[in-house]
């Protein structure tokens, strides 16, 4: 994979960990009880970080992820006081999440409301996915009569998660635990699928991921939630359309602009090409559209380069 670049320094705080597209800061005087999530601008494709990132991109499913955070009736990992922790810098403030530290499960909870993507190719081998028996003759974008679970385990840093059934997560986590992740990820999807469709879009597929508050016990909601990111949402109006090809009934409201250009312009060898600058627009478009569809209102961050 690319080498993610220097993280940003931020006053107060230390610098833990970056993936390809979040980092994570600890209090730099040491206290335990609080993360800072920085949502970068950075875009992720064929395990490469490409170059330029999208302006905006990190402000912007932050405030998604915030916006369905209120609407969900579970327990999340945000700091509801503040004032218990270090400020948060006035650089990131737009793309940071302040949160609890939890202890996290090694569990991605995955659910399924449609046949597509990694499901629907494992369903043409086996007929099922993470071991869920599915009728025969199901083709691909085609919506499931109920959501299915099927979780991965989250493997170590530089190796590719891995799908598991639920009986392998009860192996890992205990059946109290497995069968909580399950239904608190089926229950949020059920309630997130409705709320979209009534604002005309397909909720296909989500990831979750919960932790365990390290005081309470309690099940939180954590990392991002329902953005374009974690989640593979369609135009509904463009998918019930069957006069359409399948490639275009299924577009999706994410980076699906930016892996069709690599993978018409790059062999996937070497370095990725740098993205041209419409690649880079239409792609925050695409996310700015999901926003304005789902919350009714413009993002509350104009782009800015980061």
């Amino acid at each position: 994979m690319t080498h993610l670049p220097a993280p940003t320094q931020l006053d107060g705080w230390t610098h833990i960990y970056s993936g390809k597209v979040r980092d994570l800061y600890t209090p730099a005087d040491g206290s335990d009880a609080t993360l800072l999530v920085v949502a970068s601008n950075r875009v992720s494709a064929f395990d490469h970080v490409l170059e330029p990132p999208i302006p905006g991109k990190g402000a912007l499913l932050t405030a998604l992820s915030n916006w369905w955070f209120e609407r969900i009736e579970l327990p999340n990992h945000l700091v509801s006081d503040e004032s218990t922790a270090p400020e948060v810098p006035a650089e990131v403030r737009d793309r940071a999440m302040l949160t609890r530290k939890l202890e996290m499960y090694p569990i991605e909870c995955v659910v399924r409301g449609a046949l597509t993507g990694s499901g629907f190719a494992e369903y043409q081998r086996t007929g099922a996915v993470c071991g869920i028996e599915l009728p025969a003759g199901l083709s691909d974008g085609d919506l499931l009569d109920e959501p299915i679970y099927t979780p991965a385990y989250k493997a170590p840093l530089g190796e590719h998660d891995e799908n598991i059934t639920f009986e392998r997560s009860v192996e890992l986590v205990g059946l109290e635990i497995a069968t909580a992740l399950r239904d608190a990820s089926l229950q949020i999807f059920t309630a997130a699928r409705e709320l979209a469709a009534a604002r005309g879009v397909v909720l296909a597929d989500t990831k979750f991921e919960f932790g365990r508050d390290r005081e309470t016990g309690e099940l939180v909601l954590a990392d991002e939630v329902l953005t374009s990111d974690s989640s593979r949402y369609w135009d509904a109006a463009v998918y019930h359309d069957e006069s359409l090809a399948a490639q275009d009934r299924l577009a999706s409201f994410d980076k699906q602009i930016v892996r069709n250009w690599l993978s018409a312009n790059w062999d996937k060898t070497g370095e990725p090409p740098v993205l041209p600058e419409e690649i880079v627009t239409q792609t925050y478009e695409r996310y700015r559209e999901l926003y304005v569809r789902l919350t009714g209102g413009e993002p509350p961050y104009a782009p800015v380069a980061v």
